[in-house]
């Protein structure tokens, strides 16, 4: 019996698209690369250069061009198609860009099998996932976007960073858009399991006077903090990405917070919005339904009806 190679093609070569293939294929999570772009001369070549570095590699990987067919035989798709964000740009500022860029990449996998489990990265990336789930009639589990998973790795840095501790003790989620209307649900925040709130409480010396308010504030912006300084973000993504793709080919069962179809959890229905979910091999195989005070409450319902409000403009 033939070894399953593990395939995954990534449309969009630009500087997100091609991080994600060069974290892929650095943590060996990748047997076959493909990129597909509109642009198919920088495809190649953006290929041709992530070939390169294979020679230094620990494991063979095979990089290339290829075509929508690709994706009836991939075992993940990855939507990194789209426009860069401006500086002083929201992600919702780029609906109108990135839909349309979506109609055209459906209009190409329309009609076509398939199997694989597609993440979107693609901004504003809660309603691309629930166009493209729509438009492909995609199953909720294998059609997905990356959420507030980077927005979370952003808060544990920030946390980090302010009460002198390190990242992998720091257990805690960014909820809601992956945009400015995300909340962070503080009372879920926990340092090696004690939560938070209580370390504020038992050392106000050290940590009584951290601003929630500021922290929250800081998570939100640093999105547009890299932008105005680089022009795009890629390196975060690229790892949030390959996390969650290593996930699902080791079926890990890893608790990552990534932006499924909600269907009744926290009260909400029919929109696509960041929470902590359990994915394994067959993609989202379960929503973590996480107590949240009646505040936290409030202002993921705000942000899921930003989202919601913006999916009633797409025609």
């Amino acid at each position: 019996m033939g070894l399953k190679l593990r395939k995954i093609v990534i449309i969009g070569a630009g500087h997100v698209g091609t991080m994600c293939g060069l974290s892929l294929m650095y943590r060996g999570e990748v047997d076959d690369l493909v990129y597909i772009d509109i642009d198919r001369e920088k495809a190649y070549s953006q290929a041709l250069d992530l070939d390169d570095a294979v020679s230094l590699l620990p494991h063979q990987i095979t990089v290339r061009t290829g075509d929508y067919g690709d994706v009836e035989d991939a075992d993940v798709i990855v939507m990194a198609a789209g426009v860069s964000r401006l500086p002083g740009q929201t992600r919702l500022d780029m609906l109108d860009d990135s839909i349309r860029i979506m109609k055209e990449v459906a209009s190409h996998m329309q009609g076509l099998h398939i199997p694989g489990i597609l993440i979107s990265i693609s901004n504003p990336a809660d309603i691309v996932a629930d166009y493209l789930r729509k438009q492909l009639d995609l199953p909720k589990n294998r059609c997905f976007s990356t959420g507030t998973s980077l927005d979370s790795c952003r808060l544990r840095r920030i946390l980090s960073q302010k009460m002198h501790l390190d990242r992998s003790s720091i257990q805690a989620f960014v909820m809601g858009e992956h945009g400015d209307s995300q909340m962070i649900p503080f009372s879920a925040v926990h340092i090696s399991g004690k939560p938070l709130l209580q370390w504020m409480k038992d050392d106000t010396v050290r940590y009584g006077k951290l601003d929630l308010v500021q922290i929250e504030e800081e998570t939100a912006n640093a999105g547009h903090e890299v932008i105005e300084g680089k022009g795009s973000t890629e390196f975060g993504i690229g790892i949030a990405l390959s996390e969650i793709v290593r996930s699902i080919f080791h079926d890990s069962k890893k608790v990552l917070p990534v932006s499924p179809l909600l269907e009744g959890e926290y009260g909400q229905y029919g929109i696509h919005a960041g929470v902590p979910c359990i994915i394994g091999k067959d993609g989202i195989e379960q929503v973590i339904e996480i107590s949240l005070t009646d505040k936290e409450k409030e202002k993921f319902e705000n942000s899921c009806g930003v989202i919601r409000e913006y999916i009633s403009h797409i025609s």
